[in-house]
C-alpha cells in the first residue's frame, strides 16, 4: 500500500484582501495521475480523512486537472475509481481534460495517430484494457484493428467519461486547467489548445491572472506554489508521488502519497505529439 509522504501548509497566494476565495468550499484538486492507481488510491483516503476532519459546511469539490492515462499500468482502474467517486455523495467530482485523454480520442478516430500515442504512454493505456499494443509503426492496417479492439472492449462510461470531460473549472479566486492559460487573454476566450498543451509562455509569466490557476501537465519533482499559479503534477511516473492541493479560505496546503516500490527516473515533460 502507498502511504502519505507529507502535508504542509503554504500561504503563499495571497490578495489585497487577505487570502484568496474559495466562496468557503472546500476543494481538493488532484494533480496528474497517468495510470497510478497505486499513488491514488492512498491519496484518495488520505483526502477523505481530511474532509472527515475538517466537517465543511457543503460537500467538498473534489477536481481533478487531467491526464488520468498513458505511462502508468492501470489507466482503466484510475478511471473506474474516478466513476466510483463520482457516483458516491462525499464529493462534488469534477474532472478536467487533459492532453492526454485528447490523444486517446483522437486514436479512437484517427487509429493512424496510434504509433505516436503509445510512444508516449498509450501502449500502456491499451494493455490496461487488454488491447495488445503493436510493435509496428508503419503497418496501417494492424492499427486499425487495434483501435477498433479498443473501441470494443472500452466500457462504455469509460467512453462517456472520456467524452464529457470539462475544460476549466472556476471558483472564487481560483481557476482550474490542464495545462494553463495564455496570458493577457479573458478566461473565457481560452482555446482548448493551449489549455491542454500550453507552456512556456504560462510558466514564465510572473503578472497575475484573472484568477490563481491550478494547474498540472508540467511535471517537476515538487508542487509549485506562485503567487499567480499552482503547479501540482510531480511526475508520479517517474518520482511515485502523487500530488494533490487543499484549499479552503485560510491558504493551501499540499497531501500527498507515493506509489509502492517506485523507481524514481528523471522526469521529462514529452508532449503526444509536437506542439
Amino acid at each position: 500500500r502507498g502511504q502519505p509522504v507529507f502535508s504542509r501548509l503554504f500561504n503563499k497566494t495571497r490578495s489585497p484582501r487577505g487570502h484568496p476565495s474559495t466562496e468557503g468550499r472546500l476543494i481538493y484538486a488532484v494533480g496528474d495521475v497517468h495510470g497510478h492507481l497505486d499513488a491514488l488510491d492512498p491519496l484518495i483516503k488520505v483526502i477523505g480523512k481530511d474532509a472527515l476532519a475538517s466537517s465543511p459546511a457543503e460537500r467538498p469539490l473534489l477536481i481533478f486537472v487531467g491526464d488520468y492515462v498513458d505511462r502508468g499500468p492501470a489507466s482503466a482502474g484510475v478511471v473506474d475509481l474516478i466513476l466510483s467517486l463520482k457516483a458516491q455523495a462525499a464529493f462534488e467530482v469534477h474532472c478536467l481534460k487533459g492532453n492526454h485523454e485528447e490523444a486517446l480520442l483522437q486514436f479512437l478516430g484517427e487509429p493512424g495517430f496510434g504509433p505516436t500515442w503509445a510512444e508516449y504512454g498509450g501502449a500502456a493505456t491499451l494493455a490496461s484494457y487488454g488491447v495488445h499494443p503493436p510493435t509496428s509503426r508503419t503497418d496501417t492496417e494492424v492499427w486499425d484493428i487495434t483501435a477498433q479492439a479498443f473501441a470494443a472492449v472500452l466500457p462504455p462510461a469509460h467512453l462517456a467519461f472520456y467524452q464529457s470531460l470539462e475544460l476549466m473549472i472556476t471558483v472564487g479566486d481560483y481557476g482550474f486547467v490542464h495545462a494553463g492559460i495564455r496570458p493577457g487573454i479573458a478566461l473565457d476566450d481560452q482555446t482548448e489548445r493551449d489549455l491542454l498543451w500550453i507552456r512556456n509562455p504560462f510558466l514564465e509569466w510572473t503578472g497575475r491572472h484573472e484568477k490563481i490557476i491550478v494547474h498540472g501537465h508540467t511535471p517537476l519533482e515538487a508542487p509549485q506554489l506562485l503567487p499567480n499559479r499552482i503547479g501540482i503534477d510531480t511526475g508520479v511516473y517517474a518520482t511515485g508521488i502523487l500530488t494533490a492541493v487543499r484549499l479552503d479560505e485560510t491558504g493551501a496546503t499540499l497531501l500527498q502519497a507515493r506509489a509502492p516500490k517506485t523507481t524514481t527516473m528523471p522526469i521529462a515533460a514529452s508532449p503526444v505529439h509536437p506542439e
